[in-house]
């Protein structure tokens, strides 16, 4: 039986495909005004769902300033309105202007056929599997991210 250290690592594997797909993927969803880096925020708020900005950081996985960057980059591009929060007159809520609500199902369609497409090959249980594993190293990292903010 091999060691790890003799066994191919498939973790710059996943950061190769990572890039690929964000490279692939803004170039398919800029025709709909919209970008990689937005779909987590685009997620949350679809719906007429409006969050705090701290809510979609926390959603999206990134600091405070950079989901204030994107928030300000997709105000501009008329994507996102910042609304009065009902609750804190000194808050403001984000959500998706209508326009944007409009381009969403054509842009998840894109989304969903470049999906399927760089998925070919794979028989649907293999697609489950590769998720599965994908998820447990997914969770690995969280812990290791955790840990790194703990020490």
């Amino acid at each position: 039986m091999p060691t790890r250290k003799q066994l191919p690592n498939p973790i710059p594997l996943i950061g190769l495909i990572s890039r690929g797909y964000t490279r692939i993927f803004d170039a398919r969803l800029r025709q709909f005004g919209f970008a990689v880096g937005q779909i987590p925020v685009l997620v949350a708020l679809k719906g007429g769902n409006a969050l705090p900005q701290a809510e979609l950081a926390r959603l999206a996985k990134v600091e405070q300033p950079t989901m204030a960057q994107l928030l300000n980059r997709m105000e501009r591009d008329g994507i996102v309105d910042r609304i009065p929060d009902p609750a804190d007159r000194r808050s403001r809520l984000i959500s998706l202007t209508a326009e944007a609500e409009k381009r969403m199902p054509k842009a998840r369609a894109i989304m969903f056929a470049g999906s399927d497409e760089a998925l070919s090959g794979l028989s649907d249980a293999e697609v489950v599997q590769l998720f599965d594993l994908l998820q447990k190293v997914n969770a690995n990292i969280e812990k290791m991210s955790e840990q790194a903010e703990d020490a």
